[in-house]
């Protein structure tokens, strides 16, 4: 298990490890969209990873990280959806039990999926608090291994395999690279990636205004939890984490937010135009460009696509 800031070596090894139980997804592009922005997009799709998102990279690597004596009690996490389902899905493959507290309003589309991976679910208050508190509470009775949802060195490892698959698959230099920021586990992940593999691109960060504790926190300087966030985009919720932030503030060029209103369009236009689903956290880059926060014009922009979990009986559109 890693200790500290992930090297160009553990995200070699990282990818080696999982690369057997994760999809290397596809990169998408629309003309119709290129011309609409007078860029190239090039959309990297982790809504057809496995567990429909990005997160199978991290739970993947964690739980085949982990040691027998580590792993006999199985493993354990609080999250809303993609992380639980991707912790479920790896713990299953591995033979091992999988403990995961949920919020209450978690999405039901990602509550059954945790459930279809035989996850033992345990509900909760819909605040970190009562996240917190109820795993706590789980560990001492199961004794399982806790794995972070996005503050941990072997995840962000993991994570940063999806913008190197990005990095190495596209046929262009990229001169920008999107990336929604919830905990920051794929931000930090993806800000290492673009360091040691494509280092004169820029990574930039886009977020909900009605959770934009990571734009605050980036430009402070230091950590501004996330209070009574408010947005569509449920996977984008949480707090920032220590060890994400320190790699945040190194290597990532800027964060900018958006309203809800461009997140809905966003999501729309890449349901009709790109014919793809994806959750409301997944169009938040685009969203950014539709208002302008970021200027693509003339420029090869890769945009994560972080998943494709979304209740389609509730649609905001």
């Amino acid at each position: 298990m890693l200790n500290t800031i992930p090297t160009i070596d553990d995200i070699y090894s990282a990818h080696d490890r999982i690369k057997k139980l994760i999809n290397r997804t596809p990169i998408l592009s629309s003309g119709t969209l290129n011309s609409i922005f007078g860029s190239s997009l090039f959309f990297k799709c982790e809504n057809f990873q496995k567990a429909g998102a990005f997160k199978s990279r991290g739970a993947v690597n964690v739980v085949y990280s982990l040691s027998k004596e580590q792993a006999v009690n199985g493993v354990c996490t609080h999250s809303s959806g993609n992380h639980a389902q991707a912790l479920a899905r790896a713990a299953a493959s591995r033979g091992i039990p999988s403990y995961i507290v949920m919020p209450e309003n978690a999405p039901k589309v990602k509550v059954e999926a945790v459930k279809e991976y035989g996850g033992e679910i345990t509900f909760c208050k819909p605040t970190l608090e009562a996240r917190e508190s109820s795993l706590k509470d789980l560990i001492e009775k199961t004794k399982a291994y806790e794995i972070h949802p996005y503050n941990n060195y072997d995840i962000i490892a993991a994570q940063a395999t999806a913008n190197k698959e990005l990095i190495e698959d596209v046929n262009v230099n990229l001169d920008l690279i999107l990336c929604p920021v919830g905990g920051g586990g794929l931000l930090s992940g993806t800000a290492l990636s673009k360091n040691y593999f494509s280092p004169n691109s820029k990574v930039i960060a886009c977020e909900p205004l009605g959770a934009d504790d990571a734009y605050k926190s980036f430009r402070k300087g230091e950590i501004v939890p996330s209070k009574n966030p408010n947005t569509i985009a449920d996977g984008l919720l949480t707090s920032l984490g220590d060890k994400n932030f320190d790699i945040i503030q190194k290597y990532v060029n800027d964060i900018v937010t958006v309203r809800e209103d461009s997140i809905i369009e966003a999501m729309k236009i890449i349901f009709e135009r790109m014919k793809i689903i994806v959750e409301p956290s997944s169009a938040v880059p685009l969203a950014a460009i539709i208002e302008g926060k970021v200027d693509v014009k003339n420029k090869n922009v890769g945009i994560i696509i972080s998943g494709g979990n979304v209740d389609l009986s509730k649609l905001p559109f």
